[in-house]
């Protein structure tokens, strides 16, 4: 894995991934005690930086796997992303979801023409359940983070990332991002490290669903405990990948941990203040900045708003944390 590859999706991406821009509030630079710059990635095409990997790996692949078709397994928003990329190429679809996922990510997901298979995350491995149904149909296993091409088109947001904050003379700044088995936080690791060695990843997670700050504390892969309960349902991994985690070693400073509620908060928050629509796993990256800011360095912070595809339930509730 390296940043050719990550160049590379970056061309095949062209023409059909957004540029996404950088936001900024002065209310949320007073909650943060410094200035804050969003990477809001919820505008995304369906709703999060996963078109980006899923676009990247399907691009990539022959014409003879196109037609046979892909596979992949995801909570709801790499879903999404492999659906509509393979769509777009012409590809049959299967995804495997957990039963629990927010039903409008289900419901989209089989919108963009996939077919969806449930399992139950707490008693099933969706791993096997992929790897067996890739074998029998011949399918073409696009995993949701340690998949070198699913890396590369997530590193991609690192390049931006880059670009425009040296276009604002910002180059030293710990960039947060809401982080699962790493795949987004590893890409945009890699390339900042080649384009932006100032701006340093730094992976956050929900609470009771930290193995990538435990392990990166430890030093070896570190695994979670429970695989459900929290509504970040977009980052629970059960650890970190074996190619996005030598990764992050290798680049990324320590981890930063949130609640569900400091979650939800900053929901609220991106809302009211930036008039964006966010879902929890999404807004970690962004609760860190506002609610952990002795856990930063520096007089900015970037953080990666990752996903927007958050149920009205959950939404409504976040809303109510602002009265």
């Amino acid at each position: 894995m390296n940043i050719e590859l990550i160049r590379a999706a970056a061309k095949r991406l062209d023409g059909h991934v957004r540029h996404t821009p950088i936001l900024t509030s002065p209310f949320l630079d007073e909650i943060a005690g410094r200035r804050v710059y969003i990477k809001p990635e919820c505008l995304q095409h369906t709703g999060s930086f996963k078109f980006r990997g899923g676009w990247s790996a399907v691009s990539a692949l022959t014409d003879n796997a196109l037609k046979t078709g892909v596979i992949a397994f995801s909570s709801g928003n790499h879903a999404q992303g492999v659906a509509l990329a393979a769509r777009e190429h012409g590809a049959p679809a299967v995804i495997v979801m957990p039963s629990d996922a927010p039903a409008m990510k289900i419901d989209n997901t089989r919108a963009l023409g996939a077919e969806v298979v449930l399992y139950d995350r707490a008693t099933e491995s969706r791993e096997e359940i992929g790897e067996a149904l890739s074998a029998e149909r011949g399918l073409t296993l696009v995993r949701p983070y340690d998949e070198p091409q699913v890396i590369a088109g997530q590193g991609t947001c690192g390049l931006e990332i880059a670009e425009d904050m040296n276009a604002l003379g910002v180059t030293q700044a710990d960039v947060a991002v809401c982080c699962g088995g790493g795949g987004l936080t590893s890409g945009i690791a890699l390339a900042l490290a080649a384009d932006a060695p100032g701006l340093r990843a730094r992976p956050v997670e929900p609470e009771g669903f930290d193995d990538v700050a435990r392990s990166l504390a430890s030093g070896k892969i570190e695994r979670n405990a429970h695989l459900a309960g929290s509504l970040c349902d977009a980052i629970m991994t059960p650890q970190p990948g074996d190619l996005t985690f030598p990764i992050m070693q290798a680049h990324c400073g320590p981890g930063v941990v949130v609640t569900d509620n400091e979650c939800l908060r900053a929901v609220g928050l991106a809302y009211e203040r930036l008039k964006i629509v966010v879902e929890p796993g999404g807004a970690a990256a962004l609760a860190a900045t506002l609610f952990h800011p002795d856990a930063f360095e520096g007089d900015a912070v970037i953080a990666v708003a990752t996903g927007g595809n958050v149920d009205p339930a959950v939404f409504s509730k976040a809303l109510e944390t602002l009265s």
